[in-house]
């Protein structure tokens, strides 16, 4: 099947598949006049990348699983490499969250000190520089 046909029948749009071709999570043989030729195993294969993109795992990573996955939403086997892996990326994601935590505590607290200071008379705003639109 071409592209157009696996876009359809995953939901994944050509240029997505073709991103997943260049990282090497999927597979296409060229047709003499240039275009991809995908076999049926191709939708189960985009399946699983989109449920371990799902995850929160990069390309990287997937590229690492997949040569693992079995199903559509893929089982992993718990070997020690994998579970390596797959622990690696579950810290990156918790330091992402507390880096995150960390941001919308602080914006918060910005919103709060400027809803409070809300009455408080500011001098006027150079319009070139920044506008100031009352709530």
């Amino acid at each position: 099947m071409r592209i157009g046909e696996l876009s359809r029948r995953t939901g994944v749009n050509a240029h997505q598949l073709r991103y997943y071709g260049a990282q090497g999570l999927l597979e296409a043989d060229r047709n003499p006049n240039g275009y991809r030729e995908y076999d049926e195993s191709a939708i189960l294969r985009v399946k699983q990348i989109r449920h371990l993109l799902g995850a929160g795992l990069s390309s990287d990573d997937i590229a690492y699983l997949l040569p693992c996955a079995v199903g559509e939403n893929p089982e992993l086997p718990g070997c020690p490499e994998l579970l390596t892996a797959m622990r690696t990326r579950l810290q990156r994601l918790d330091d992402q969250m507390t880096k995150l935590a960390q941001s919308r505590a602080a914006l918060a607290d910005y919103i709060t000190a400027a809803e409070e200071s809300a009455s408080e008379t500011y001098p006027p705003f150079d319009d070139t520089e920044l506008e100031c639109i009352p709530a």
